[in-house]
């Protein structure tokens, strides 16, 4: 399943984290996104996906890397496999505000933000987003 997410940034001091209201990972904290839906680009389902999501209107700019996310079930065998692309964002209208898959969603300056972020594949990419979009090293 191919799915997108970006760190959304509102300058270069917070960025927006949801809550996962449904699986995988339920009731973690990540970045918004989702599925692409067949005839999708990879941006087009990411704008899509943060406005269903959140409410708010970004401007996709580049893309950070593509992470697998592949869940085994009690057996070890592969119960779902994931391919995520993620990509740097930032905010450009509209009031954060959870809906669709997320249950809450909130900025957050980026020391917090991955304090709260559970996943070191999603700490990795708020840190690449970080240096690539405002050269911060965290």
């Amino acid at each position: 399943m191919i799915a997108v997410g970006a760190v959304v940034w509102r300058g270069a001091d917070r960025l927006l984290l949801i809550r996962r209201g449904q699986p995988p990972r339920q009731g973690e904290w990540s970045l918004p996104g989702g599925r692409v839906e067949f005839g999708e680009t990879l941006r087009q389902a990411l704008l899509r996906e943060i406005l269903e999501e959140t409410g708010l209107t970004v401007a996709a700019h580049s893309l950070i890397d593509a992470v697998d996310a592949i869940e085994r079930d009690q057996e070890g065998c592969t119960a779902a496999h994931y391919v995520l692309v993620d990509f740097s964002a930032q905010w450009m209208a509209g009031e954060a505000c959870p809906a669709s898959d997320a249950a809450e969603c909130g900025w957050f300056a980026p020391g917090e933000a991955l304090a709260r972020v559970q996943w070191e594949e999603t700490r990795r990419i708020i840190r690449a987003s970080a240096l690539q979009l405002w050269n911060l090293c965290l």
